[in-house]
């Protein structure tokens, strides 16, 4: 059998399938067939990477696995979720080496060549916080030296392409839960891969990449810590090794100095393709150790870490270096030219001081000197009323005061009541008096119900309240039945109201009569209503006929609603026939949907619609309601 395979080939399709030349072939003949066997596997499995001929070029992935955070974040890879301010931005420059990324090893597991063995890139990206709840970011990564030892078509090893762009990441991310700098702040997100990189150069999977995410992040006193759980959504399925991943990030650390400026702490990243899920290749997983030193708006950070895995892209070591601009969301409540967190009076206007204690604080005000602003011989320090004239008295409360006979903190010159104590009023006919919140002219000390105008009652419960014609202890103003008696309801069109009442020609209900969805069954929760209307008709015999109508909603069909409407009336008169009223003072009538009383377009107005009136064809005329008494004068 013969074959022609490039070297290029077979080291790919050796590296795909995670084993080198078997030792035990010892034999050429063996050895022959075996290679034969291997390249046609080769020019197989290689096409992953080679387009499926010899001549062509080999085709990779998005290889570098360090994935910075957006800019604004105390880690590398993590998420500080720090969404705090509005229109505040942020930018920086992130640099990464990765030495020997992509290895084939032998089956021993010593290192057999490396297909990628430099990888340097510097990612430019910025964010912006608005809400001081959404961050929008863009991360721009650009390969700036790639080369390895892994041999081509034509035999030569792979060499540095050249800068290049990788995929530029598009991402946004929404605070959930939490603030910054609390035990608990969580965010969730997504990132949006563009294929602008290169498959040829390993910086690009050469169509789009979509990452949801969640995140969570939080500080306990200098302790901090980050996590992040995601899936990264990938096209490539050449093989069992690439394809959609799980990933995963945590980190955690000390911040340290005074203001906290120095965060020191390991971060662990990686993911695994879910196909594959714990395949040694398919899981790269990275650690990274290193701290980020804070100056004002200014954030510089070093960190070196290597591959936890020999998943495809962990490195055998790693070097990061960043520096960005990002503003802090320090405020100025007080608006002295000194933060906050520096401030030690942050809500009143002070001067800047070398005290942490008093920085920011107002000066100390001078010591008062001994006067007598008001001429009338008392000092002021002694003055119980330094602005105003007085007489001195032994009550340090009273010295230097007006005169005040009634002992209510209104000097008698301005005591429209001086001899019997009341309150400070804006006007003077009243300043001084006893309070009358709601003016009815009697006092608050005798009103029953004093912010409620009223008239007087000598009856002291009532006195100064509004007239209560049905005696429900519900005053008229807020009866919705102000001549039946009835409960208290925090429905105002309820309120006052029994459950049954003769009006208007009906026996009113202030609730509907209930029935299971559908059917003409009534709900138990009906019972008390139902009892209560029969309670009616048993105290009224003169009410001899009752009209039991059922209505509906506009839901389904005219006839299927009528038909409904018209087998509730009949249940209805049922339940009352049980309880003991005669058959013949009931008539049940379905009108189905034709009479709404309200919109069908909502579901409180349909809610309304299905209901059970309670009609009176046949009654005496009411009898003639007693004249209110008239409310007496005010004094």
């Amino acid at each position: 059998m013969h074959c022609a395979c490039s070297a290029l080939q077979i080291n790919i399709a050796a590296f795909l399938i995670g084993r080198s030349w078997p030792q035990t072939f010892v034999d050429r003949g063996v050895m022959r067939f075996a290679k034969s066997a291997l390249c046609a596997t080769a020019l197989a499995v290689a096409s992953l990477f080679t387009g499926g001929t010899a001549s062509a070029q080999a085709k990779g992935f998005a290889l570098n696995r360090f994935d910075p955070a957006d800019r604004g974040s105390d880690w590398f890879v993590l998420d500080s979720i720090d969404l705090r301010g509005h229109v505040r931005p942020a930018v920086g420059l992130v640099g990464d080496w990765g030495y020997k990324p992509l290895v084939v090893y032998k089956s021993n597991g010593d290192e057999k060549s490396a297909i990628v063995e430099h990888q340097v890139f510097a990612h430019l990206g910025g964010s912006l916080v608005l809400w001081d709840r959404l961050r929008a970011g863009l991360n721009i990564p650009i390969a700036l030296y790639q080369t390895g030892d892994a041999p081509t078509t034509n035999g030569t090893s792979f060499k540095d392409p050249g800068t290049s762009f990788g995929d530029i990441r598009v991402s946004a991310d929404v605070r959930l839960l939490g603030e910054h700098g609390s035990v608990f702040n969580s965010a969730i997100g997504f990132a949006l891969y563009v294929p602008t990189g290169s498959r040829e150069n390993f910086t690009g999977d050469g169509s789009t990449r979509f990452s949801p995410r969640a995140s969570v992040a939080g500080d306990v006193d200098i302790f901090t810590y980050a996590g992040r759980l995601g899936l990264n959504y990938r096209s490539l399925t050449e093989t069992d090794s690439l394809g959609t991943e799980l990933t995963i990030a945590a980190s955690a650390g000390v911040r340290l100095l005074e203001k906290k400026q120095l965060l020191l702490g390991p971060e662990i990243y990686g993911s695994t393709v879910a196909d594959s899920f714990g395949d040694k290749k398919a899981t790269p997983l990275e650690w990274l150790i290193g701290g980020h030193y804070t100056h004002q708006d200014f954030r510089f950070g070093l960190g070196m870490g290597s591959g936890l895995t020999r998943g495809w892209g962990a490195p055998v070591f790693r070097t990061v270096l960043s520096a960005e601009w990002a503003p802090g969301a320090d405020k100025d409540s007080d608006g002295d030219h000194i933060l906050d967190r520096e401030d030690a009076c942050p809500t009143v206007p002070g001067v800047r001081t070398n005290d942490p204690k008093t920085n920011g604080c107002p000066l100390p005000a001078p010591p008062p000197k001994r006067s007598d602003r008001d001429a009338d011989g008392i000092v002021d320090e002694q003055d119980a009323c330094p602005d105003v004239p007085g007489v001195a008295n032994t009550d340090p409360a009273k010295n230097g005061c007006p005169p005040d006979r009634d002992g209510d903190g209104i000097f008698d010159s301005v005591d429209a009541c001086p001899d019997v104590p009341g309150v400070k009023n804006d006007d003077p006919a009243k300043n001084g008096c006893p309070p009358d919140r709601d003016g009815d002219g009697i006092t608050d000390a005798e009103d029953a119900c004093p912010d409620v105008a009223g008239v007087k009652n000598a009856d002291p419960a009532k006195n100064g309240c509004p007239p209560d014609r049905d005696g429900d202890g519900i005053l008229d103003p807020v009866d919705a039945c102000p001549d039946s008696p009835g409960p208290a309801d925090p429905d105002p069109k309820k309120n006052g109201c029994p459950l049954v009442r003769i009006e208007d020609g009906q026996l009113k209900i202030s609730e509907q009569v209930k029935f299971k969805t559908g059917s003409a069954e009534i709900l138990r929760d009906s019972d008390p209503l139902l009892t209560a209307v029969g309670t009616i008709l048993k105290d009224h015999t003169e009410l001899t006929k009752i009209r039991v109508e059922g209505h509906t909603d506009n839901k389904g069909s005219a006839g299927m609603n009528r038909n409904l409407s018209e087998r509730r009336a009949a249940s209805v008169v049922k339940w009352l026939t049980t309880f003991g009223i005669e058959k013949k003072r009931l008539a049940a009538k379905g009108f189905g949907l034709e009479k709404p009383i309200d919109t069908n377009d909502t579901d409180e107005g349909r809610t309304n619609n299905r209901r059970v009136e309670f009609h009176i064809e046949t009654a005496p005329p009411p009898p003639e309601k007693p004249a209110p008494k008239a409310a007496p004068k005010k004094p």
